[in-house]
């Protein structure tokens, strides 16, 4: 786009806040009379200088993982050894892994399926979904009543008046809401490196959870205290937590999940900010541009990262650790505080996800992040929350089509199958049940990795198409006209 260009930013023009060397003439002319340029008081997102940002944060992953990986190593390696040969003792699991892997294989071809689909009929697949959102609350309704159960089916009643009310509320947003995501769909496949690295991410994620399962078993015996205890005249050996250690265990697990989770987030909605701008810099599978919010998201963002992330650990390992105290006394008590921790934690993330689109778009600290979301919900309302909510139905309900789909094709193994490589596995009577299972679990994991990538990419765009619809024009002429009719049926003076 070219310099002399204006970029009109909720009916301000400003420079592109991908190019801080670009400005108007306007600005040009405040610049020669100003020796400071102004505040930005219109909310539009600014690229930030080059450097690393909440390093402190960054620092406690880093001594967390080490941490946990130096207790494996000193404790945990033999627990594991003595663990595993005691499970696979006498048993074949050869059948059960080539399954897996060929399941997997399935569910990654079926993934990539959904991509061209979600291109061709958003709408529909918007509409379908709800839909079945809709179904699903009428059927689990009718369910409890013919199962005598009247409490669950009059709560089903009226979960199912609010779904109905929901949907005739926003039937009318879905073309704004589909359009949203043909454009995230678009810049991926523009940019379908991300998806490879958030394969990537998931396999470091399982990595992480066998290292810290494998501190668990190491360090199980501080964890989990047994003691002799006499009840009713019989003794027996009562189990009880160390809750200071439980908490520092789910505290470390969580806290790296998130940071994988969010690190990826962060490097979709840089990659998508970038085709958004500078589309030359972010057309190939590894382009320059979804390298480089990569490298961002692991170095200079690394830290903002960390902090949002250990922010939502914090609530999660309280969570768990509340669920783990229910057999205790003032079960009453733990449940109350395990639903508001649970609540909060659902707020965190959600804000989180907004949050960290920003720092991948922009190199926002955590705490600006924050402010800017604030401006957009400000600015744009509930529309965001629609436009998102609609199109997450569409992706629960894909992944869970394409697990059912590898869980039907689980079901034709049996103990012929694979050139015998299911003999001496255990429960040969039901492999093929076994194997569904496991296609099911393949494919809606898979799924939801490509999913989740999306996602992303519809939250940037959001906040791209709020921010800078000008340079979208500019850039993408075709899916801006889209975008731009379908708001404007519903904000004509909205001037974007």
């Amino acid at each position: 786009m070219g310099s002399s260009t204006p970029v009109v930013v909720q009916g301000t023009a400003v420079a592109s806040p991908y190019d801080h060397n670009t400005t108007t003439a306007q600005q040009q002319q405040q610049q020669q009379q100003q020796s400071a340029p102004s505040p930005n008081t219109n909310g539009a997102g600014e690229k930030q200088p080059t450097t690393c940002r909440d390093p402190i944060f960054a620092l406690l992953l880093y001594a967390n993982v080490v941490s946990i990986a130096a207790v494996a190593g000193i404790y945990g390696t033999k627990a594991f050894g003595d663990a595993i040969d005691d499970s696979t003792s006498g048993y074949n699991y050869e059948g059960y892994v080539y399954a897996t892997v060929i399941l997997g294989l399935v569910a990654i071809v079926l993934s990539g399926v959904t991509l061209p689909v979600m291109m061709c009929i958003p709408e529909l697949l918007i509409k379908v979904s709800l839909l079945m959102m809709l179904i699903l609350s009428g059927l689990m309704m009718v369910f409890s009543f013919l199962s005598g159960n009247i409490s669950g089916g009059i709560i089903g009643v009226i979960f199912f008046a609010i779904f109905v009310c929901y949907a005739r509320a926003v039937w009318s947003r879905i073309p704004f809401a589909s359009v949203n995501l043909l454009t995230a769909c678009t810049a991926v496949k523009k940019n379908i490196g991300v998806v490879l690295v958030a394969y990537f991410f998931v396999a470091l994620a399982f990595g992480w959870t066998v290292l810290w399962s494998i501190s668990l078993m190491g360090v199980w015996e501080k964890v989990i205290e047994t003691e002799t205890v006499e009840v009713g005249g019989q003794v027996i050996q009562q189990n009880n937590a160390n809750y200071g250690y439980l908490f520092l265990l789910f505290l470390s697990y969580f806290f790296t999940h998130q940071v994988i989770q969010n690190t990826m987030h962060c490097t979709v909605a840089g990659t998508v900010g970038t085709w958004w701008f500078s589309p030359d810099d972010a057309t190939s599978c590894c382009s320059s541009g979804m390298m480089g919010s990569l490298f961002r998201a692991l170095t200079t963002s690394f830290g903002s990262i960390c902090f949002g992330s250990l922010l939502v650990a914090i609530l999660q390992s309280l969570k768990s650790l509340a669920q783990s105290a229910r057999n205790n006394d003032n079960g009453m008590l733990i449940c109350i505080a395990e639903c508001i921790l649970g609540c909060l934690e659902s707020i965190l993330e959600y804000f989180n996800k907004w949050a960290f689109v920003y720092v991948g778009l922009y190199g926002y600290s955590y705490l600006e992040a924050g402010k800017n979301v604030f401006t957009l919900f400000k600015n744009r309302g509930w529309e965001a929350i629609i436009a998102d909510d609609l199109i997450g139905n569409v992706f629960f309900f894909l992944s869970l089509c394409v697990g059912l789909i590898c869980a039907a094709i689980g079901l034709a193994f049996d103990e012929n199958s694979l050139d015998g490589r299911f003999h001496d596995s255990p429960n040969p009577e039901s492999i093929g049940a076994t194997c569904a299972g496991l296609g099911f679990v393949a494919g809606l994991v898979l799924a939801s990795i490509l999913m989740s990538t999306i996602a992303s990419a519809v939250n940037a765009v959001i906040v791209c198409f709020a921010e800078g619809p000008a340079e979208f024009e500019a850039n993408h002429p075709e899916l801006s006209r889209k975008m731009r009719d379908t708001w404007l049926e519903f904000f004509p003076d909205c001037g974007c």
